[in-house]
């Protein structure tokens, strides 16, 4: 028998999300974002739920080739352009949008043998200070690009930096602004927060990522609660293990853990070698057949331990939800001082996974 753990992918739940987005950005078309194979969901199992999507986004040339390959056949975004000049020859050969924030993107453009123009986003760098033109330039940028033959529509492109926080995007809107001010080309700028909470910034496309999965932007499940949105994947397994400790008595790698009375804890079949995040402090939230308990003491490689004094009636065998449908993956990362981003994407190769309606 393979060990208990497995993720389950609610193909529904990010069908839903994507008509969720279209709730909020009514009047924009959606690039559907599928960087890090599709948020450690996995591209070749989740493009057909989001296929009412506008377009798909992502970083990885060879994630383009296989979500074409796999039978889309509408747009295709790179949102960190291309890296090498010989790239070009895919992403004529795909029909790729790519996105260019450089000098050198433009001339590797203006050179290449090209089948026929490609579409372009022109990225401005409006604060967030990864990729992007600076805001001065961005008008002799795309006066240069109009003129280059290999280059047929284009779009503005940025990226918020504090969309999901109090200080919001009106410093970035206004730079953004500002540099495009004369420069009639459609915006492509809302993230997931910002689709969700910034009308004005939603333009001509929106660029949701995190949100298609049913997580948070901000890390904290109770800002999308409302919303509509539901979770894309369950991580689950089972007790394997149940260990009766008395006081004094300690738990995992450190005794990070010590029992101050007669205690009764699970040991579950999973770890961080799985993906759960290794730094989980005692405390952090897991669900053990219908109960929310706590996990205890330090996470090992394969098996983490589990409180269950809340849950008299787990005995070995019992499920455990990690995080999922009933115990939101932002609660987990925020126990564990991270983001259900980093959750998600590094679930690992030898967890199982399943899909379902």
């Amino acid at each position: 028998m393979p060990r208990p753990i497995s993720a389950t992918l609610h193909l529904g739940a990010i069908a839903n999300n994507l008509q969720v987005v279209r709730r909020f950005a009514p009047g924009a078309k959606v690039w559907s974002v599928v960087k890090a194979n599709a948020y450690g969901h996995g591209i070749a199992r989740v493009w057909r739920s989001l296929a009412q999507t506008d377009g798909f986004a992502m970083l990885d040339l060879a994630e383009a080739v296989l979500l074409r390959e796999s039978g889309w056949q509408g747009p295709i975004l790179l949102l960190e352009g291309f890296f090498q000049p010989q790239d070009l020859a895919l992403l004529d050969r795909y029909r790729l949008t790519t996105a260019v924030h450089s000098d050198w993107q433009l001339a590797a453009i203006a050179e290449a043998r090209l089948s026929a123009p490609l579409e372009v986003y022109l990225k401005v760098n409006s604060g967030m200070n990864r990729l992007g033109f600076a805001p001065e330039r961005l008008h002799g940028v795309w006066q240069q690009a109009q003129g280059i033959a290999n280059i047929a529509g284009m779009t503005v492109m940025s990226h918020f930096a504090t969309a999901d926080g109090p200080e919001g995007v009106q410093q970035q809107m206004a730079t953004i602004e500002n540099a495009a001010a004369a420069i009639p080309l459609p915006r492509c700028l809302a993230n997931s927060a910002a689709t969700l909470w910034h009308p004005d910034t939603h333009g001509g496309w929106v660029r949701p990522g995190i949100v298609l999965y049913g997580a948070s932007p901000s890390g904290r499940w109770r800002d999308i609660a409302a919303s509509g949105l539901q979770p894309a994947m369950t991580l689950s397994s089972e007790i394997i293990g149940i260990q009766r400790l008395k006081s004094g008595d300690r738990v995992g790698y450190g005794g990070r853990y010590g029992a101050t009375g007669a205690q009764r804890i699970g040991v579950v079949a999973c770890g961080y070698a799985d993906g759960y995040p290794r730094h989980a402090p005692t405390g952090t939230p897991v669900w053990v057949g219908g109960v929310l308990t706590r996990t205890l003491g330090t996470v090992s490689m394969d098996m983490l331990a589990v409180d269950l004094a809340p849950c008299p009636q787990a005995e070995l065998g019992t499920e455990v939800e990690l995080w999922g449908r009933r115990l939101p993956v932002d609660d987990v990362a925020t126990a564990a001082g991270t983001l259900g981003y980093e959750l998600l994407t590094a679930l690992a190769a030898r967890v199982p996974v399943a899909s379902e309606i």
